[in-house]
């Protein structure tokens, strides 16, 4: 039977406010990528995601970005390696102290895609990540695209896990279509539950342009905050029990 991860990020309250219908999305999902204080979220939300996630089987990993509530943590920041470092590490101890069994680590927003090109942020990322799993007494796993980033964490001990996005446009070289772009975004339940199928049979996704790309992953992610993120992730669920795809966390 094949298997796959299905992510979504969690537990991104602003100003005690959630953006996403949590309760519904941890239903269906293996695996919450819990905001933890950079861009979104804050001790309570971080516990009820803890929380949540142990009653319905779910894996916690977090989902650190840079420091930057204002921009949602999507807007490029110029930080410091040895900053960031810290940074990183401070927001994978709260989500630590929140409760959280944490099995693994995927930056957020302009960090993600920083993390890709950048090898000094990604290296900074990767050796907060490997404190982290020191003092676990465990490796934690990266989740991400292919790029700096996969290279950093094999550097530092790491495991480095591909995902691909069920809900984000891609471009002809494998990339994320902008947000500030035509196609970036992808809000129909059946595209998507679709994309989701291809996805593990067949292994590739459809560009923005037409044109076939490859992606190897073994998680698929939906964004929790997206209007039509319930639909699209109760979907995809029933679509890949229905092909007798198990959903399961590799963790």
């Amino acid at each position: 039977m094949p298997v796959i991860d299905l992510n979504a990020d969690l537990g991104e309250t602003v100003d005690g406010v959630p953006t996403a219908d949590d309760d519904a999305m941890f239903e269906v999902i293996s695996s919450a990528n819990v905001a933890c204080g950079g861009h979104a979220g804050d001790a309570a939300s971080m516990r009820a995601s803890v929380e949540r996630a142990v009653r319905h089987g779910v894996a916690v990993g977090a989902h650190p970005s840079y420091p930057d509530r204002a921009n949602f943590g999507r807007a490029a920041m110029a930080i410091a390696p040895d900053q960031l470092r810290a940074v990183v590490d401070r927001q994978l101890a709260a989500l630590v102290a929140a409760g959280a069994d944490l099995r693994y680590v995927k930056p957020h927003g302009a960090l993600y895609h920083a993390v890709t090109v950048d090898p000094q942020q990604a290296a900074a990322v990767a050796r907060a990540v490997a404190d982290r799993s020191d003092a676990l007494g465990r490796p934690l796993p990266i989740l991400g695209l292919p790029g700096a980033i996969a290279g950093a964490a094999a550097s530092v001990g790491l495991p480095f896990v591909h995902e691909a996005f069920l809900d984000r446009g891609y471009t002809a070289t494998g990339g994320l279509v902008a947000r500030t772009e035509p196609g970036a975004l992808l809000d129909d339940p059946a595209e998507v539950s679709a994309r989701a199928v291809r996805l593990v049979r067949e292994g590739t996704v459809t560009a923005v342009d037409g044109s076939t790309v490859a992606v190897n992953a073994a998680s698929l992610c939906l964004h929790g905050d997206s209007p039509a993120a319930v639909a699209m992730a109760r979907a995809v669920r029933a679509a890949l029990d229905a092909e007798g795809i198990e959903v399961r966390a590799p963790w």
